[in-house]
């Protein structure tokens, strides 16, 4: 009997020992608990998806940050770019400028944070070549949720294929 305890013991031991060397063991984005929900969290927030292909490029300034990314405010550009730093995505790089006493802020990616916005690309290449598709589906759908309204208030709809 001990032979076979240690048979059955021997799948649990190599699983043990995988989830300490591998970190993404047991991880699923579909468990409540998985501590990776919290990074789809982090990234898929809208500014976020902006800003990693914004620093792709390199370091870049705030105020540059503010003109490319139209429509974020200074505050929710700070709160992000802080909470992407908190997460070792973002470096902030203080600079002393040409000017005595002067200083510049620079923010660039780090290499975990590249390898994210890698990723990211595609999904920002997807959108530009699809925004046309989505607007299309769009106003199909709607046009089909318009035409039981229309009926319903006693006019006849015809629909064109």
């Amino acid at each position: 009997m001990d032979s076979q305890a240690d048979v059955s013991a021997a799948p649990a031991a190599a699983n043990a020992a995988n989830a300490a060397t591998d970190p993404t063991a047991g991880a699923s984005v579909y468990a409540r608990a998985c501590p990776s929900r919290r990074a789809l969290e982090l990234v898929a927030g809208k500014w976020a998806l902006l800003i990693f292909p914004a620093l792709a490029a390199g370091p870049t300034r705030n105020g540059e940050l503010l003109r490319r990314i139209e429509g974020i405010s200074q505050k929710v550009l700070t709160q992000t770019l802080k909470e992407l730093e908190r997460n070792g995505l973002v470096l902030r790089c203080a600079l002393s400028g040409e000017r005595r006493g002067s200083l510049h802020v620079e923010y660039e990616l780090t290499a975990l944070g590249q390898s994210l916005s890698d990723t990211l690309l595609a999904l920002d290449n997807w959108a530009e070549r699809h925004h046309g598709d989505l607007q299309a589906a769009r106003e199909r759908f709607d046009a089909r949720v318009e035409e039981p309204e229309a009926a319903a208030a006693g006019r006849l709809v015809h629909r064109l294929r």
